[in-house]
């Protein structure tokens, strides 16, 4: 999502908050042969559901109306295509996935006269492409003819058989200086590697005579030679180091998050560490893929999801006051802040609070494609949810991922986006209290998908396709809302479990009772003998009892 841009009484209005996080696996480095991509849409105060777009067939003329993804404010119309694709999330019937990360770059590139945002281009895409190749034929044809005017931007471009990543900047709003209307190039991720990309431009040098696993505008060079931004040899040019050069920030807030996907799957990775903390400007560059130690699975790319830098330099302290008294692993936005004139941050991890939506899209070719895209989806901090089967066939949508009346600012207890956020705000500031409670809950729902997966998959494949369609329709629709029901119960567990900041005990499942139908006495486990330390050598005396 958008590098949103922060107001704050300490920073200036050009400090940005960073947002998003994609991870990528090649067919031959995941453990099925699937193609797996991952997406963290996080966005300050954002609602979202499960998009759907229906297959259609249009007329001659018919035109669509462009509204901006970030804000629906109104661009301008393109002529319809001939016929679209049915999206469900970021994915088609054809197994086709996209997701973003917003990475700002050169802000003078932006195109402000461009009708085509990188939202609007994602589902644009979606509904006119069979292939991930196709996909990025049709998105940059629809940049190059209306303009696009959003900043910097990676995209993850994904099919059953190819990975890609492809960067795309505007040539910003003045004909004059640049008759040109956009910058691109993409690369093809070999299928025995992972890749990732988090806010942060990630491609850097690249071969242009690979015309198989590399595509560019015509003009990537040539312009950044034309504004006198670059001037070596072609074979020397990087598109990062020239559009999007990654300071600090870049590096830590955010290739900080790649690096972390890549330890958990490669031994090694400490000799990019130096890059990945930011602070030693000469430090190696973190390469754009790495082939794992192991096969990647699907499960493995949603724990990747739900990181918090744990056993690393940069996790998240638990002992210290940004924690609070239940060791939470999350902290406050904005990320930086000061304190008596000198700049401070937060870390930044995949796994945040402020995710709206997330999805781990799981594309396998040798699957019948109506059931072949299994499309995992979850409506908040991946952390705290369990994502759920969505079929890429999906023409029905579960009314809790698209709940008439809810918004940002109308709570409605049948829709998962805010019953997942009562749950996981609750957990939040009581986190080592909370949080083994509902992780029993995700798991156990997780690991009953997975289970369940290759069964209803096996009795799908015998179907006739209008009733395979159905079946697997009406299947993720049920899975969604018993996981509905499932958060509901969680949500009332947690406020009798652990009322005002007390633990009620329970026996064979249920909550106790005393001798006569009273509750149980509960526990009060007070602070951890951690925290109690570091009260005490902060205050002193000031609460010591006289002997």
């Amino acid at each position: 999502m958008k590098r949103l841009y922060v107001l704050s009484a300490i920073l200036s209005i050009s400090a940005y908050a960073l947002a998003c996080t994609n991870f990528i696996v090649g067919k031959k480095a995941s453990a099925d042969g699937s193609v797996i991509c991952s997406y963290n849409a996080d966005s300050y105060g954002a609602y979202m559901w499960l998009y759907h777009y229906p297959a259609a067939k249009h007329q001659k003329g018919d035109m669509r109306k462009i509204f901006e993804w970030d804000t629906n404010k109104y661009l301008g119309e393109i002529p319809e295509a001939e016929e679209t694709y049915n999206v469900v999330g970021n994915i088609n019937e054809w197994q086709v996935t996209i997701g973003e990360t917003t990475y700002g770059g050169r802000e003078e590139m932006v195109d402000s006269t461009g009708i085509i945002d990188y939202g609007s281009l994602i589902y644009i895409g979606l509904q006119r492409s069979k292939t991930a190749r196709e996909a990025i034929q049709v998105m940059t044809t629809l940049v190059e003819t209306y303009g696009y005017c959003s900043e910097g931007e990676t995209f993850t471009i994904c099919d059953a058989n190819e990975a890609w990543i492809m960067e795309m900047q505007g040539c910003g709003p003045d004909r004059k200086v640049s008759k040109e209307r956009v910058v691109w190039v993409a690369r093809r991720i070999p299928d025995n590697a992972i890749c990732g990309h988090a806010n942060q431009s990630r491609i850097g040098q690249f071969p242009l005579k690979d015309k198989e696993n590399v595509l560019y505008s015509k003009n990537v060079i040539k312009y950044a030679r034309k504004m006198g931004w670059f001037s070596g040899k072609d074979e020397e040019f990087s598109w990062k180091n020239t559009y999007a050069f990654p300071d600090f920030g870049g590096r830590r807030i955010c290739d900080a998050r790649v690096w972390s996907f890549f330890n958990h799957h490669v031994k090694g990775m400490d000799r990019y560490l130096p890059w990945a903390l930011g602070k030693d400007k000469d430090a190696e560059d973190m390469p754009l893929w790495v082939v794992p130690d192991q096969k990647v699975s699907v499960a493995d790319v949603m724990a990747d999801m739900r990181d918090h830098y744990e056993g690393t330099p940069m996790a998240i302290d638990s002992t210290d006051i940004g924690a609070g008294i239940w060791e939470m692993p999350y902290r406050p936005t904005p990320l930086y802040y000061k304190v008596d004139g000198k700049k401070y941050f937060n870390e930044r991890p995949v796994s945040t609070q402020q995710t709206a939506w997330t999805f781990v899209s799981q594309m396998r070719s040798w699957l019948p494609r109506e059931m072949g895209g299994c499309f995992w989806f979850g409506n908040d901090d991946p952390n705290m949810v369990a994502y759920t089967p969505i079929y890429c066939s999906m023409t029905q949508q579960p009314e809790c991922y698209n709940t008439p009346g809810a918004d940002d600012l109308t709570f409605s207890d049948k829709n998962a986006f805010w019953v997942e956020n009562w749950v996981s705000n609750m957990v939040y500031p009581r986190y080592s209290m909370l949080f083994p409670s509902l992780k029993q809950v995700r798991d156990s729902l997780q690991n009953a998908y997975f289970a369940q997966q290759p069964v209803i998959e096996a009795k799908a494949k015998d179907m006739e396709l209008a009733q395979r369609q159905q079946f697997l329709n009406d299947y993720s629709v049920q899975q969604a809302q018993q996981m509905m029901d499932s958060w509901k119960q969680l949500a009332t567990y947690l406020i009798v479990k652990y009322n005002d900041m007390t633990v009620k005990p329970e026996e064979n499942g249920k909550f106790k009772r005393g001798k006569y139908g009273l509750g149980a006495t509960v526990k009060r486990p007070g602070f951890s003998s951690a925290y109690a330390r570091r009260l005490v050598k902060e205050t002193g005396d000031r609460y010591a009892v006289p002997e």
